[in-house]
């Protein structure tokens, strides 16, 4: 029943060729819906990747916003942005900054004339209003330079502004923006090259004259001496010769100085020294042109000061002498000049020092003081071509003292003199004076001092009060007279003299005390005080009866070392010796000679030709070190020059040192060079050389090597 009434099976049967058919549709609206797919999958990365895209080109364009904002906020120049009207739309916050407003928004939406009129002139701000009009108008950049004083300070700036119009996309103006970079600072330093270029271009001009000035001398007055037969006329060529070649190696020496100062390279070497005598001997070199114009030099050195300090002797002496010598050069005949040192204070073992070199001469205005202290400039020109020089001095003084941890500056009132002070530091010693004998009653020591000068009859008051020795001054020789015959029965033990005095001189004075009376009981040691040259009156002071002779400035140890000599010690020497004190003090000594300038062995054998030292000479280091390998015994010295052929000076110590010899390694070494800075000295000692002595050669030089090394 039931599989009669069950349906009959559908038949489904398909032609072979629409069933194939049917399936290549199938196959084909799947890859068609694959194909669907993916550029769904595509369009969703291409989506993510557009929204990566938009997210990094927001941050890139927020960085750059952020940068550009942080660029205008800080920048160094001033923009400014207005609209077609000339109100103000943007500015950069240093032009806020600099007219002191703290917000945009007061100034925002403001007419420039109406800003710009606070710090500009009326006609300025209508000038720039035009120039804004004018560069809309003609659509290009227009560049203008104007002083401003925008700050208020009431210093103009010097500004460059560029004035540009801003266009749409159209081409049409929409406003303009203005551009101020200030110029003050390139035109100054502009203004200080060519000031420094010019200065220098008159330096060298001054330097060539300088220069020519001695070495025409120099050359004139050779010719002079060849051709004359007159020995006076030779001895007068010479001495004028001496005098320019001095000069000439000052001005080599102040541009070697100002060179190293200028390469950064000058350096200070620190020793213990004498402090008075540095000062003595400094005086010492100046006195000769004291004595020249018949001026007056007075020295005052505070007591206080440490006998003994450590610092740079030769700088320190060569700033006051450069000052000594500017004062002499602008102060007229029969001036005065003063040197005063003073002892600021004391502590901790440094001592802070200032020295004062004043005169009354020309003066200097306050213009020229700025002048003073610069390289290769001179405060007034037409004075130094009248008085000469290079314009060097006080700038090297300058950096001297300024490595001296000091200061230095002028005062002075044009007429009236100047007075040129610096201050320096330097350790101190707790180093005694020198006292004067022990064993002496200074109650019972007499002394006098004659001169008419005010400075130096105080000088002695101010010496016998710190010495407790009992003391009389007297301004004239009558003076003088009066007081020694009122002390007849008490009469003075010593008496200083000065050599020039009004009414009647020193010498007069002497013949009076020791040849025309005999009612004085002891006759005392008369010594006579003079700016002037010994020489000039040695033979007419010693017949009168003068008994000693010291230079004027006195100087504390001088005077000691003078008593003690009277009274009977032996004193220290205080002066170098005269030519005869040398004469054959070397008999026996060799000293050999390595030097390749024949004219330069020539110079040293008759600088000592009269000491008695035999000399070998060696053209070069080679010969130099057979010549000491032959006979090493037979040397007491050598002096070696440094530049020469074959072998130089450090090659050939080295050798010497090297020697299997014993007197190789101790026999004294002393260069010989013109390079005299510290570090060529150093290099000297560093090749195992003992000394070193500077070219051109100095006569009391060579003399003080020969007695360190070998004197007797």
């Amino acid at each position: 029943m039931d599989e009669i009434n069950k349906p009959a099976p559908i038949k489904t049967e398909l032609p072979d060729d629409e069933l194939r058919k049917l399936r290549l549709d199938l196959k084909k609206i799947t890859r068609q819906l694959n194909y669907a797919e993916s550029l769904i999958e595509r369009n969703r990365q291409v989506t993510i990747v557009k929204s990566n895209v938009n997210s990094l080109l927001l941050a890139e364009k927020t960085k750059q916003e952020k940068f550009m904002n942080l660029l205008l906020e800080n920048s160094p120049d001033i923009i400014i942005m207005f609209d077609e009207t000339g109100r103000f739309v943007y500015t950069t916050e240093t032009f806020l900054r600099l007219i002191k407003i703290d917000n945009f928004g007061l100034i925002n939406g403001k007419l420039f004339s109406e800003v710009f009129q606070k710090f500009t002139s009326a006609q300025l701000t209508k000038r720039m209003a035009e120039i804004f009009r004018e560069s809309m108008s003609k659509k290009e950049t227009i560049k203008i330079e104007e002083e401003l004083d925008m700050s208020g300070t009431g210093v103009n700036r010097h500004y460059s502004i560029n004035i540009t119009p801003l266009l749409d996309q159209s081409g049409a103006v929409d406003g303009s923006i203005a551009l101020f970079h200030d110029l003050t600072e390139i035109i100054k330093s502009k203004q200080q090259a060519e000031h420094a270029s010019r200065a220098k271009t008159e330096f060298l001009a001054n330097m060539s004259h300088e220069i020519r000035t001695p070495m025409n001398a120099i050359i004139g007055l050779t010719s002079i001496a060849r051709s004359s037969n007159l020995i006076e006329k030779k001895d007068y060529c010479l001495e004028k010769i001496q005098d320019a070649s001095a000069h000439l190696l000052g001005i080599i020496n102040d541009i070697l100085d100002m060179s190293k100062i200028e390469a950064n390279k000058f350096e200070l070497s620190f020793t213990e020294f004498n402090f008075e005598k540095m000062i003595m001997h400094t005086t010492n070199v100046i006195n000769f042109k004291i004595e020249e114009k018949k001026q007056t030099l007075f020295v005052s050195l505070d007591p206080n000061i440490p006998k003994v300090i450590k610092s740079d002797e030769q700088r320190l002496s060569q700033v006051i002498t450069n000052l000594l010598s500017n004062a002499v050069k602008f102060t007229p005949e029969k001036g005065s000049v003063t040197l005063i040192a003073e002892l600021l204070s004391r502590t901790n073992g440094i001592c802070n020092l200032r020295i004062t070199v004043k005169d009354n001469g020309i003066g200097i205005s306050k213009e020229q003081q700025t002048k003073l202290f610069h390289s290769f400039t001179q405060a007034d020109g037409s004075i130094s071509r009248r008085f000469g020089g290079t314009g060097l001095g006080l700038a090297i003084s300058k950096n001297i003292v300024s490595l001296l941890d000091g200061d230095i500056w002028v005062e002075s009132t044009m007429g009236e003199g100047a007075s040129f002070i610096f201050t320096t530091s330097a350790q101190c010693s707790d180093s005694e004076a020198k006292p004067l004998l022990q064993n002496v009653n200074w109650s019972n020591i007499r002394i006098l001092c004659v001169d008419d000068s005010q400075d130096v009859r105080e000088y002695f008051a101010n010496f016998g009060d710190s010495h407790n020795i009992y003391y009389d001054v007297a301004e004239d020789a009558f003076s003088a007279w009066k007081l020694i015959k009122k002390n007849v029965h008490n009469p003075y033990d010593i008496i200083f003299v000065d050599w020039m005095m009004p009414g009647m001189d020193g010498i007069e004075l002497t013949e009076k005390i020791k040849r025309q009376d005999e009612d004085i009981a002891t006759i005392p040691v008369i010594i006579m005080i003079s700016v002037g040259e010994w020489t000039q009156i040695e033979k007419r002071a010693k017949e009168a009866g003068v008994d000693k002779f010291i230079p004027k400035p006195l100087f504390y140890s001088v005077l000691e070392d003078c008593i003690n000599d009277c009274i009977g010690t032996e004193a220290e020497q205080v002066f170098s010796n005269s030519v005869e004190d040398y004469t054959d003090r070397f008999v026996g000594n060799h000293v050999l000679l390595a030097e390749d300038i024949e004219i330069n062995r020539e110079i040293v054998i008759e600088l000592l030709l009269h000491t008695g030292v035999e000399i070998d000479c060696a053209e070069n280091g080679l010969v130099a070190c057979e010549m000491f390998s032959k006979n090493p015994s037979r040397y007491d010295l050598i002096f070696m020059d440094i530049h020469m052929p074959e072998m130089d000076g450090y090659g050939a110590t080295r050798a010497i040192r090297a020697m299997d010899f014993p007197q190789a390694k101790t026999i004294p070494i002393v260069a010989m060079t013109a390079n005299v800075f510290r570090e060529d000295i150093e290099k000297c000692l560093a090749a195992g050389m003992n000394d070193h002595m500077g070219k051109p050669l100095d006569f009391d030089e060579v003399l003080t090597k020969l007695v360190k090394f070998i004197g007797k």
